[in-house]
């Protein structure tokens, strides 16, 4: 038997969807299980155990235009698949589970050209449910057994990386001494969703004053904020305990590192759920999404930190710049808050 899961969304997507392939390999160990991602993040995927093969779906490029489109609709078809499940809800997507030609095809109601394409559809439920439990309806489709879909440990991604983005962290890590450390994230694709420098940079300075370690952490294109956020704290260039890592980090060696942190101070990002997956602390920052819209992170040692604004939730994603002009929702967050609740996270760790 040959199963697709087809998942091309943003990275915190693909994690989100490691508990509906746990579930279908649970539910047929003997199945060979590919994942379909978005291109640049396959690397993550190629040692988790339930995942036979991971392709990279390169939408802006080698995979761009409708020609490569139909080329790629081509070589999934020859792949002989069975069943084909689609976790995403684009006309690519549609277009795909069609292309695979696989006899059973399984995907959202609300998905593009969904009556034409799926053999068997589940309503999204989005205002209903969180986004795993709303992934895991595409196990009901296919009459996953009972037992399996009321296994809870399936429920969690569990990230498996490779060796050698541990060893990467590792030597990245080195030059911190012994002791509690925290990650802070100041970035995230989208402008809104990120918290002001200077929330960021009261954090650092009371971490380091209080002699934690901290991580600055920056992706390509972020290292201004980061770079900000270090001035604004005035960091000294000899400080033993900081160490900056913008721009340093390949999307693995940012995984690994996460899983070593004892908190991890974030925007609501991709790089939030690779934390949270890893059973790291997350003190995550929420300004124009929520926590309703179902991509929280999990867990008892999560926390999402926010400010009461009326108009939120402005957008699933959040915007380029604020629809009201004032920002309010990431501007009103209480900069001391959010530093007991890193407290709070770095003593429920010393007492493991």
């Amino acid at each position: 038997m040959r199963i697709a899961v087809w998942n091309t969304a943003f990275l915190g997507d693909s994690v989100l969807t490691l508990p509906l392939i746990r579930m279908l390999k649970a539910a047929w160990p003997q199945a060979e299980l590919d994942f379909y991602v978005r291109g640049g993040l396959s690397s993550l995927y190629e040692e988790q155990p339930e995942i036979s093969r991971v392709y990279a779906c390169d939408k802006r490029g080698r995979e761009k235009g409708l020609a490569a489109v139909f080329r790629q609709g081509r070589e999934i078809a020859r792949r002989g698949y069975d069943v084909w499940v689609d976790a995403h809800l684009s006309l690519r997507s549609s277009y795909m589970a069609l292309a695979s030609r696989a006899p059973v095809r399984v995907g959202y109601c609300e998905a593009a050209l969904s009556r034409f394409v799926f053999t068997r559809r589940v309503s999204r439920r989005f205002r209903e449910l969180q986004e795993i439990e709303r992934l895991l309806l595409l196990c009901d489709a296919l009459d996953v057994p009972r037992a399996v879909r009321e296994d809870e440990s399936l429920r969690w991604p569990e990230l498996v990386l490779p060796a050698r983005a541990h060893e990467e962290a590792q030597a990245l890590l080195s030059p911190l001494p012994a002791g509690r450390t925290i990650g802070l994230h100041p970035g995230s694709v989208w402008p809104t969703k990120r918290w002001t420098p200077e929330g960021f940079a009261f954090i650092l300075r009371r971490a380091l004053d209080e002699g934690v370690n901290a991580v600055l952490l920056a992706g390509p294109g972020e290292e201004d904020t980061a770079a900000k956020v270090r001035t604004l704290a005035g960091v000294r260039e000899d400080e033993p305990r900081f160490l900056d890592l913008s721009g340093r980090t390949s999307l693995l060696s940012l995984a690994a590192v996460l899983g070593r942190l004892d908190d991890y101070v974030t925007n609501d990002s991709g790089p939030m759920h690779l934390a949270w997956a890893q059973h790291t602390p997350v003190t995550a920052l929420f300004g124009p999404t929520v926590r309703a819209l179902g991509f929280a992170p999990r867990g008892e040692l999560s926390s999402v930190m926010e400010a009461d604004v009326p108009c939120r939730p402005c957008g699933l994603h959040g915007h380029r710049t604020c629809p009201k002009g004032h920002f309010d929702c990431m501007k009103n967050i209480d900069p001391e808050a959010v530093w007991q609740d890193v407290l709070r996270k770095l003593s429920a760790r010393g007492e493991e």
